[in-house]
C-alpha cells in the first residue's frame, strides 16, 4: 500500500513507527512530519489543514489509505474532502468530529443519547459564566468549547481563579476556540483513556492508558497536552473496560451514525472512573497524545490491516488486535516556559543516539538546522518511551534515557506512572 500519514507530532512519529514496520507498507509519505520521521519514509512541506494541497498529494501518490494524526484535520475536514475524491480515510468527518471540536456539541449529544457525563452549561458572554459558576461547587471546571492544543481547560480552586479563566477564554486567549465556554461539575475518581476503533458499523476495543496533564511532579502546576502516560493501567479492569465500552463507547458511535456522521477512525474516550461507574471527561477524535505512543509499544499486531479496515469498512473482518505482555511508559520532555510561551530553538544533543531495543525516541516538536543539529520548535519535543516486563522495569529504561540526552533547557516529570506504584485501596 502507499500510505499518506498528516500530521508532525509524537502522535505520528509512533504511527509512522509502527506502519513503516508493516510488509504491507510500500511507499510512506508524511506531510509534514518531523526530523525523527525522515529515517521511515518521504516528508513533505504540507501542513494538516492545507486540505487541497492534502487531496493533491494523496492523489499524486496514487495513496491506497490517508491516516490523519492531528485533531486540526478533522475540524478542517480532509476526511471529507478525501471522500469527494475517491480517496480511502482513517479519520471521521468533520461532523462526526464534533465529538471533539465542540465541547458544547459534546455535552448536548450526552445528553441526548443518555451518555453519563459531568453536569454542565454553556456561556457565550462572560457575565452570564461567571454567574453561572454559582450553580457548582469548587473546585471549577472552565473549558474552551474548540479546540486549544490540551491547553483550554482550567482546574480552578477557587471562585476568583474560574473567573479568571472565564476571561481568559472569552477575552481571546484561544481564538475562535474560546467563543463559547463550558462550566463543569468536577468529577471525583481516577482518570483513565481508553481507545476504540470504528469503521462507521464495527468497532474494537483498541487498548487504555492513564495519563498527566498537570505539567509539574504530583499533579501540579496547569493543565498540559499530556506530559506523560503508560498501559496497562491498574484502573481499567475488565469490569471497568465492559462498562466504558457499553455505556460510553459504543453508545457515542450509535448515536454519531444514528445523527448522519458514521465515525471512521480513532475514537478517544477521556473518562473518570467515579463511585457511580464511569463519566465522560471528553471524546477526542484521534489518538491520543502522548497515549497513542505507548499503545503503539505494545501493540503486537500489523497496525495497517486494522487502519485500512476502518477506512474501508472491514473490521469485523479482523480478529481482535494482539498486545505485548509489557508495560510500556512514554515521558514528555518539554522546552522551558510551557505550556504558556515555551522557549525554542534550543540545542538537543544525544537524542537521536541508540538506547536499546526497549527504548524509542519519537519526535514531538523539533526542527533540524542545516548543519545537522537537532533543536526544539515546540512545547512538547520529545516523547522518551520505554517498554518492560513491568512498570517499573519500563520508567527505569526511560528515565535512563532522558539521563543520556543533553538539552538542559527541558524540563520533564520525574513521576509518571505514580498511580500504578502507589497503593490501591
Amino acid at each position: 500500500m502507499n500510505i499518506l500519514l498528516v500530521g508532525s507530532g509524537g502522535r505520528e512519529h509512533a504511527l509512522a513507527w509502527k506502519i513503516a514496520a508493516s510488509p504491507l507498507t510500500r511507499r510512506l509519505v508524511m506531510a509534514p512530519g518531523n526530523p525523527g520521521m525522515a529515517s521511515l519514509g518521504e516528508l513533505r512541506p504540507v501542513k494538516p489543514t492545507e486540505i487541497d494541497a492534502l487531496v493533491d498529494l494523496a492523489q499524486e501518490i496514487a495513496a491506497d489509505l490517508v491516516v490523519i494524526g492531528p485533531e486540526s484535520s478533522v475540524e478542517a475536514g480532509l476526511a471529507d474532502a478525501l471522500a469527494l475524491a475517491g480517496v480511502p480515510c482513517f479519520g471521521p468527518v468533520a461532523a462526526a468530529g464534533r465529538l471533539e471540536s465542540s465541547k458544547a456539541f459534546t455535552k448536548a449529544f450526552c445528553d441526548r443519547h443518555g451518555l453519563p457525563t459531568a453536569a454542565w452549561t454553556v456561556c457565550e458572554d462572560a457575565g452570564a459564566a461567571r454567574a453561572a459558576l454559582d450553580r457548582f461547587a469548587p473546585p471549577y471546571v472552565v473549558k474552551a468549547d474548540g479546540l486549544a492544543a490540551g491547553k483550554g481547560v482550567t482546574v480552578a480552586a477557587d471562585r476568583a481563579t474560574a473567573e479568571a479563566a472565564i476571561d481568559d477564554a472569552l477575552g481571546g486567549r484561544f481564538g475562535a476556540a474560546g467563543a463559547r465556554v463550558v462550566i463543569e461539575e468536577f468529577l471525583e475518581g481516577e482518570i483513565g483513556s481508553l481507545f476504540v476503533l470504528s469503521d462507521g458499523a464495527t468497532c474494537r476495543f483498541f487498548g487504555a492508558a492513564q495519563d498527566h496533564k498537570r505539567a509539574f511532579d504530583g499533579e501540579k502546576g496547569p493543565n498540559t497536552g499530556g506530559m506523560g502516560t503508560y498501559c496497562p493501567a491498574p484502573v481499567f479492569t475488565d469490569a471497568l473496560v465492559d462498562q466504558v465500552m457499553t455505556r460510553l463507547a459504543v453508545p457515542a458511535l450509535e448515536g454519531i451514525a444514528a445523527e448522519g456522521s458514521p465515525y471512521r477512525g480513532a475514537l478517544f474516550v477521556e473518562l473518570m472512573a467515579t463511585a457511580d461507574g464511569p463519566r465522560l471527561v471528553e471524546f477526542n477524535a484521534r489518538f491520543g497524545d502522548p497515549e497513542c505512543q505507548v499503545l503503539m509499544l505494545r501493540l503486537e499486531s500489523d497496525l495497517v490491516p486494522y487502519l485500512a479496515a476502518c477506512a474501508n469498512g472491514t473490521l469485523a473482518d479482523l480478529p481482535e488486535p494482539e498486545w505485548r505482555d509489557e508495560v510500556a511508559i512514554c515521558v514528555v520532555m518539554a522546552a522551558e516556559g510551557y505550556p504558556d510561551a515555551p522557549r525554542t530553538g534550543t540545542a538537543i544533543l544525544g537524542a537521536e543516539q541508540d538506547f536499546g531495543p526497549d527504548v524509542a525516541v519519537f519526535h514531538a516538536g523539533t526542527t533540524r538546522d542545516s548543519d545537522g543539529i537537532l533543536r526544539a520548535a515546540g512545547g512538547r519535543v520529545l516523547n522518551i518511551c520505554a517498554r518492560g516486563p513491568d512498570l517499573e522495569t519500563a520508567r527505569t529504561r526511560a528515565y535512563a534515557a532522558i539521563a543520556r540526552i543533553d538539552w538542559p533547557e527541558s524540563f520533564h516529570r520525574t513521576d509518571i506512572g505514580w498511580r500504578a506504584l502507589a497503593p490501591r485501596g
